[in-house]
């Protein structure tokens, strides 16, 4: 179950992440409510990493979060926000994918 907070967490950091791009873009009062996203899925995420640390070992659960976060923010960037998809960044994020399965098969 903590491993799906987890998870969980990971997607709200990746929704914070997008509010911060979507803000910078935004013009007068959408900006506020891309703020009051920003807050609202920041402190989500923050809980339930808070929750899924009670029974995980923090240095996997820190990092598989900070991954899925990674990961997310480079996907959002790539399909909403027109980055470029260079051979390197999918390499690499495919990389950091394998280590996140990684760290998840060797944690009890």
């Amino acid at each position: 179950m903590n491993w799906i907070l987890l998870i969980i967490a990971g997607l709200f950091e990746v929704a914070f992440a997008s509010c911060l791009g979507k803000a910078k873009t935004a013009t007068g009062n959408d900006v506020y409510f891309w703020y009051a996203g920003f807050i609202i899925t920041l402190t989500m995420s923050m809980v339930l990493l808070v929750k899924a640390t009670q029974t995980l070992p923090i240095g996997t659960a820190y990092a598989v979060w900070t991954g899925i976060g990674a990961v997310g923010t480079v996907l959002v960037g790539i399909l909403v926000f027109k980055e470029p998809a260079t051979f390197l960044r999918i390499l690499f994020i495919t990389t950091l994918i394998g280590s996140i399965i990684g760290l998840k098969m060797v944690s009890n």
